[in-house]
């Protein structure tokens, strides 16, 4: 989810909209970063989530690579998603799982990608 907020007073040195980046928003970016810019985000789902002593949101990712560079990318996101180090402010990624991979060949090649993610809030 984006929020936009547009300012009356501006300029034309000030820029007319702001975004505020969701949770939701840097863990897609996060994922991107993470596959070097070559995934495909096909959905996100977020759901929230809390046990009796944490907060925080449940993340379903579905990615798609269909170049070959692409697809090396995807490979070597799954191969690093359990130990990789996510850098989210105010989150901390208690699990990052790899639901689902599809890889089909023809006819083109295209791997898709289920990703879970866990994220709680930090206090």
């Amino acid at each position: 989810m984006r929020t936009e907020f547009l300012s009356q007073n501006t300029t034309a040195d000030t820029p007319k909209i702001r975004t505020r980046r969701s949770v939701g928003d840097r863990v897609a970016e996060a994922l991107q970063q993470l596959s070097d810019g070559h995934a495909i985000l096909v959905r996100h789902r977020e759901k929230a989530w809390a046990s009796i002593t944490f907060a925080g949101t449940r993340h379903q990712i579905t990615l798609e690579f269909n170049t070959p560079a692409a697809i090396e990318a995807g490979e070597q996101l799954i191969a690093d998603l359990p130990d990789h180090e996510f850098a989210i402010p105010g989150q901390l990624v208690a699990e990052a799982t790899i639901g689902s991979v599809d890889h089909c060949l023809h006819p083109q090649p295209k791997l898709t990608v289920n990703v879970t993610l866990l994220l709680l809030e930090e206090a």
